[in-house]
């Protein structure tokens, strides 16, 4: 089913047959992109990261593969069929494309399909050299990690496809014609989010490790233990990137270990725990995502003009102005995990009632929000 700003665009166009065309095309990237996204790689990781490479991985993984290329090809094919070469005239000579405002933009729009379509083709053949390679196949976490960044890649392109080709008729957003956008945008809001307060429990426990008496070490290791499997049961983790999913076993099996190891050396805890950190602290290179990076440039606007709002009517009519500030409050949420100051204010901002604010605190309120926000690099 496309999104309503597709339909729109497809019936505005006065060639019915150019309408239907692109329409076949749009329908077969629809189903592609959730083929594509509809994946549950869980069941193919394993709880250790030291598994022998054997035959039974390549045919576990064979059929995932062929499916993905399956996918792709079905909507490479649509693609040939409707939107081939420039036709020409008996002789030889290029067909006249009618000079109309219409005909220059599909013409536009057929030539990007084209291209789209041969960078998807060039996809689907690295395809098949990456699972030729020996290094890749042989290893269950590197050929997750390939099959996973191939099948977004391709996501990606098709998502291009629609909206560069749909772009030539007129302005749109990715968000109202690329199919399955808004659940990639919030599946990736969700795990950096999930991620930072990871980020703050390891760091919290960094420090307690670190003052830790010799009789707490392993209580501190057993707890750290508690909050990795409980992080490993979330949404995020499942959305994780399978080489970072890799290195959370490795430090979790090492944690492991030592909450059962008598007596435990702080040394050696404290030595785990701070790689733990450091890798932690890595995962915020979610936030340098092109689908995060719209999205918080987008958030990022709309909260500055509730806010700019709200300061204009903090001295006629403070209750709107609650009203706006919780609203850009509540908007900002989605921006969590984009910066530690800010996100000190939005866990704050959770447990504040904004309406019951007297007009000094709401303002103080209001322009701490719009100095957090000032500050973010998002531009």
């Amino acid at each position: 089913m496309l999104s309503p700003k597709l339909e729109e665009l497809l019936q505005s166009l006065s060639d019915r047959a150019f309408a239907e065309r692109l329409r076949a095309v749009y329908d077969s990237a629809s189903q592609a992109i959730l083929r594509l996204s509809d994946l549950d790689l869980l069941k193919y990781e394993t709880a250790s990261v030291e598994d022998s490479p054997d035959l039974s991985l390549w045919e576990e993984m064979a059929p995932v593969i062929r499916d993905t290329v399956m996918d792709v090809n079905v909507l490479l094919n649509v693609v040939r069929e409707h939107f081939a070469a420039r036709a020409v005239a008996a002789g030889g000579a290029e067909v006249p494309l009618v000079a109309t405002v219409e005909a220059r933009r599909a013409k536009d729009a057929s030539e990007l399909l084209q291209g789209w379509m041969q960078q998807l083709a060039q996809g689907v053949t690295q395809l098949g050299e990456a699972m030729r390679n020996p290094s890749v196949v042989s290893d269950r976490w590197t050929l997750l990690a390939e099959i996973q960044r191939l099948r977004e890649r391709f996501r990606e392109q098709i998502g291009n496809l629609v909206f560069e080709s749909a772009s030539a008729f007129g302005p749109v957003t990715r968000q109202q014609v690329v199919p399955g956008y808004e659940a990639e945008v919030q599946a990736a809001v969700m795990v950096r989010a999930i991620v930072a307060d990871l980020s703050r429990i390891v760091a919290a426990r960094l420090a307690r490790v670190r003052e830790a008496e010799p009789e707490d070490v392993q209580w501190n290791a057993q707890q750290l233990q508690t909050e990795l499997d409980a992080f490993g049961r979330t949404v995020a983790y499942r959305h994780l990137r399978a080489q970072d999913k890799r290195r959370i076993i490795e430090l979790r099996v090492r944690v492991g270990k030592l909450a059962i190891q008598e007596p435990l050396a702080r040394a050696d805890l404290l030595s785990v725990v701070e790689q733990l950190d450091t890798f932690v602290r890595s995962l915020s290179g979610v936030n340098q995502r092109q689908v995060l990076i719209t999205h918080d440039r987008e958030v990022w606007a709309g909260c500055g003009v509730r806010l700019e709002r709200a300061l204009g009517l903090l001295g006629t009519d403070s209750p709107a102005a609650a009203r706006t500030v919780a609203e850009a409050a509540a908007s900002a949420q989605s921006l969590y995990g984009r910066d530690p100051r800010l996100d000190t204010f939005l866990r704050k901002a959770r447990k504040t009632q904004l309406a019951q604010l007297s007009v000094p605190e709401l303002r103080s309120t209001l322009e701490t929000l719009q100095s957090l926000l000032a500050g973010l690099d998002i531009l």
